[in-house]
């Protein structure tokens, strides 16, 4: 049994993704366990800070955004990976103000970037992007873009259409509602040459091997088989709670995979991913992917 006295302070990012870990709270898949989830709609990057502080114990966001942060510049101690959350690659979409003349090639000469913060989702695809389209500068030169730190998704449509920023990118289907309604436009696409999404906790309770980590990944599994089985409840949920037509939710459960085990991190794929974050110039060159993965036993 796990006490139920204290919560598990959980950080997620309140998008369609968030779906099997709802299921699993509303089906009482968490058992005995207290999980409390608290979202943070600008992304990765703030989580980061917020387990720094150690405002939240758990926290499940980008790929990237996570390994940059233990590898990266930052150098995060606070947090380690504890397990995979989704198989499928994540599609940002390039958006642009509605009336603007932008475009991605626009960008090669230090267009402004818009993102949440240094160091989330936004900012580093911002690098793949550069590195795929050959922008990416010499050693010890400017970075490829000038970047425009803006919190949250409204800042950055609001910025993209006063000209504060040239772009930004954002997860397509969180986007699109925002196509639909003309407010931005959608330029371009990128994918992540990586799965997208992982479960991070903060090192203290690591360090004690907190039993309610191992109860909360259990949960976790079962809310992911519950997604998968119950198409038409996981859909209402969507529609209901995030504001996604029920087109959207059924088009992104298309494309969607969510892992079979959250407990089973590919160290292929962590390694991966510092490989690409080398090359963009985010991660130096020599870090390996030791320290960046706990195993939490069942």
């Amino acid at each position: 049994m796990v006490s139920s006295s204290e919560p598990l302070r959980v950080g997620y990012v309140p998008e369609h993704f968030s779906t099997p870990l709802h299921l699993a709270q509303i089906h009482s898949y968490y058992q005995d366990l207290n999980v409390t989830f608290h979202p943070f709609p600008s992304g990765t990057g703030h989580m980061i800070q917020s387990l720094r502080s150690h405002d939240i114990d758990v926290a499940i966001g980008l790929t990237e955004g996570w390994i940059a942060g233990i590898k990266g510049s930052m150098k995060a101690d606070w947090y380690k990976v504890i397990g995979q959350y989704v198989d499928s690659p994540l599609c940002w979409a390039i958006s642009a103000g509605a009336s603007r003349d932008t475009t991605v090639e626009g960008l090669k000469d230090g267009g402004k970037v818009g993102v949440s913060r240094i160091g989330s989702g936004s900012y580093i695809m911002s690098f793949v992007l550069a590195r795929q389209k050959g922008w990416i500068p010499p050693t010890g030169q400017k970075e490829p873009f000038d970047f425009v730190v803006l919190d949250n998704f409204k800042n950055l449509r609001d910025a993209v259409n006063d000209g504060t920023a040239d772009v930004f990118m954002w997860e397509h289907f969180t986007s699109k509602k925002f196509y639909d309604s003309e407010e931005i436009k959608r330029i371009g696409e990128i994918y992540t040459p990586w799965p997208s999404w992982l479960i991070t906790a903060h090192d203290s309770l690591l360090q004690v091997n907190d039993a309610r980590l191992s109860a909360f990944l259990d949960g976790v599994n079962r809310g992911i088989a519950h997604f998968r089985e119950n198409v038409e409840e996981s859909t209402k949920w969507i529609t209901s709670n995030l504001e996604y037509s029920d087109e959207d939710a059924r088009e992104w459960r298309k494309g969607v995979k969510f892992v079979d085990d959250v407990r089973k991190v590919d160290l292929g794929m962590v390694e991966n991913v510092i490989e690409i974050l080398k090359e963009a110039g985010v991660v130096e060159k020599g870090e390996t992917a030791d320290g960046v993965v706990a195993n939490i036993e069942s």
